[in-house]
C-alpha cells in the first residue's frame, strides 16, 4: 500500500514539519526574555506598579510558549534517530557536543532558575528575581549560539577532516564553531527573535488601545514595541544584507535560487516578481529593476552574478520555494520598517496611543515575526539541498533504512498532535491576554467607562459563539 512512497521525501517533510513548528516558540521566547528583564529593570529603578503588571501577565505566556518549545524540541532529536540515522553516524563526532553543550550551558541554566522567575515573588528578594531573569535570558541566547552554531556549520562547515570509515571528526573546533556564515546567522536570528516578540507585544497594547483596555499598560507594551520597531527593523535590514553577501560567496547556488537567475549576467536584474520554472529553466511573468540584484550582490552594477545553470541539475535547491520565501521574509521585513516609521512619525505628533487605525495595523502585524522567522528558515534549509552538509553530505544518502509507510504515519500522528497542542496553547495564551494584567477591578474599566469582555470570550461573540 505505501511500497510507492518515497521515505526521503517524507522524513524531510516531517522534520521541515517539526522544526517550523518548533522555531516559533524559542524565537518568540528568546525576545520575550529579554524584554521581561528590561520591564522588571524599569520596576525596580522607577517603582512603577504598571511594569510590575505587565511583567506579571507576559511572564505566564513566557511560559506557555517555554514549555511549548522545550517539548517540541525533544521530537526533533529523536528524529535523528529514527529517519536519519546514517546522519547522526556520520556527523555524531561534530553535532553531538554541540547539541550537548547547548544542554549543559543553556538548557540547565534556563530550568534552574525559570523556577525563580515564575514562583518567587515573594519567595526571594526583588534582586534576586530580578537577577534569575536576567540568566533566563542569557540561557536563551546560548541556546540560540549552540544551535545556530551547529546548524551554520551543516551550511558552511570549516574544521573537519573525513576519516577513512566515512565518518567527519573535528580538527579544530574554534573554526567548526565560529565557521563563516555562524557570526551573521546568529545575529540575524536573534535579531529576528526580537522583532517577534517586540509586534506580539506590540499587537496586544494596539488591542487593548483600541478596545479602551488596561491603558497604562498598553502604552507601556506598544511604546517599547515600537522602540525596538523605529531602531532594530532597519538594522535587521542590515544584518541580512551581510548575511546574504555572506551566502553570495560561500553558497551562490543558493542566492541564485532566492534572485531567480537562470544565466550568469553582469549587470543582473533584481525579479521583484516570476514564477520560476524549474523544468524548462527560465522564469514566467518577470517584473525586474535592471542592476539591481548585481549591485546589492557584488557593490557594483555592472558585477557577474552565477546562474542556477552554472551548476548541475543535481546539484540545485527547489527554486521556487526558495524564491518566494525570501521575498515574504523581505516584504514582512520592509513593513516592520514601515511601521516603526510610522510610529515615529505618530509619536512626534503625540498621537500614538490615540491614532485607532495604527493599533488595528499593529494588531495584524502580530504574527509577521512568526511567519518571517519560519519563512527564512525555509530559505536556508531548502537552498541547501540537495546537500545536508553543503558540499560534503547528500540529503539522500543519510536517510535511514525505513519505508516510506512508517514515515508517513508518523508524518501524520505528528501533524494531529501537534495540532492538537497548538490549539490547547494559543486558547490559554489568548485566555492569559483576555484576563490581562492583574490589576485593580476599577483599572479593568477601559476609558469609555464600560467593563470589556476577555478577549478570548469576545473573539468568540465575534465568530458567532464558536470556540477559538
Amino acid at each position: 500500500m505505501f511500497s510507492h512512497l518515497d521515505p526521503v521525501f517524507l522524513a524531510r517533510v516531517q522534520f521541515a514539519f517539526t522544526v517550523a513548528y518548533h522555531i516559533t516558540f524559542p524565537a518568540f521566547t528568546i525576545g520575550l526574555a529579554s524584554w521581561l528583564a528590561v520591564v522588571e529593570w524599569r520596576w525596580l529603578k522607577t517603582g512603577n506598579p504598571v511594569y510590575e503588571q505587565v511583567y506579571r501577565m507576559w511572564v505566564k505566556v513566557f511560559a506557555v510558549a517555554f514549555g511549548m518549545g522545550v517539548v517540541s524540541g525533544v521530537v526533533l532529536s529523536y528524529q535523528f534517530g529514527t529517519n536519519w540515522s546514517v546522519f547522526s553516524d556520520k556527523v555524531g563526532n561534530v553535532l553531538g557536543p554541540l547539541l550537548g553543550y547547548e544542554v549543559l550551558t543553556a538548557f540547565f541554566l534556563e530550568a534552574s532558575f525559570l523556577g525563580i522567575m515564575l514562583f518567587g515573588w515573594n519567595r526571594v528578594s526583588k534582586r534576586m528575581h530580578f537577577t534569575a531573569t536576567v540568566i533566563v535570558a542569557v540561557g536563551t541566547l546560548l541556546s540560540a549560539f549552540w544551535i545556530l552554531s551547529a546548524n551554520s556549520w551543516m551550511q558552511t562547515p570549516a574544521g573537519f577532516r573525513e576519516g577513512a570509515d566515512g565518518l567527519i571528526y573535528p580538527t579544530d573546533w574554534m573554526q567548526l564553531i565560529f565557521n563563516p556564515s555562524f557570526p551573521y546567522r546568529f545575529i540575524h536570528m536573534v535579531t529576528g527573535a526580537y522583532l517577534t516578540t517586540a509586534f506580539v507585544v506590540g499587537g496586544i497594547g494596539g488591542y487593548y488601545l483600541w478596545r479602551g483596555l488596561h491603558e497604562r499598560h498598553a502604552r507601556v507594551m506598544l511604546g517599547m514595541a515600537m522602540i525596538m520597531a523605529i531602531f532594530v527593523a532597519p538594522m535587521q535590514l542590515l544584518f541580512g544584507d551581510m548575511h546574504g553577501l555572506n551566502t553570495f560567496e560561500h553558497q551562490p547556488v543558493k542566492v541564485a535560487a532566492m534572485e531567480g537567475i537562470w544565466e550568469t549576467e553582469k549587470g543582473a536584474a533584481l525579479r521583484l516578481f516570476a514564477l520560476p520554472d524549474q523544468i524548462q529553466e527560465r522564469n514566467h511573468f518577470e517584473i525586474t529593476i535592471p542592476k539591481l540584484s548585481s549591485l546589492i550582490l557584488t557593490h557594483d552594477p555592472n558585477g557577474e552574478v552565477k546562474g542556477l545553470n552554472a551548476w548541475p541539475r543535481g546539484d540545485r535547491p527547489p527554486v521556487a520555494m526558495v524564491f518566494w520565501m525570501f521575498r515574504l521574509m523581505v516584504g514582512l521585513g520592509m513593513l516592520m520598517i514601515a511601521t516603526g516609521l510610522v510610529a515615529l512619525v505618530l509619536y512626534i505628533r503625540k498621537t500614538l496611543f490615540t491614532t485607532r487605525w495604527f493599533h488595528l495595523w499593529c494588531m495584524a502585524m502580530t504574527p509577521a515575526g512568526f511567519v518571517a522567522v519560519v519563512a527564512g528558515w525555509f530559505v536556508t534549509e531548502v537552498g541547501r539541498q540537495p546537500f545536508i552538509v553543503f558540499g560534503v553530505l547528500r540529503t539522500s544518502e543519510t536517510i535511514s533504512p525505513v519505508a516510506g509507510g512508517p514515515v508517513a504515519i508518523s508524518l501524520t500522528a505528528f501533524v494531529l498532535t501537534y495540532g492538537l497542542l497548538f490549539t490547547a496553547a494559543a486558547y490559554y495564551i489568548l485566555k492569559i491576554i483576555g484576563n490581562g494584567p492583574d490589576i485593580s477591578e476599577d483599572d479593568a474599566y477601559g476609558s469609555h467607562g464600560v467593563k470589556q469582555p476577555p478577549l478570548v470570550t469576545d473573539m468568540a461573540h465575534q465568530t458567532g459563539g464558536k470556540d477559538v
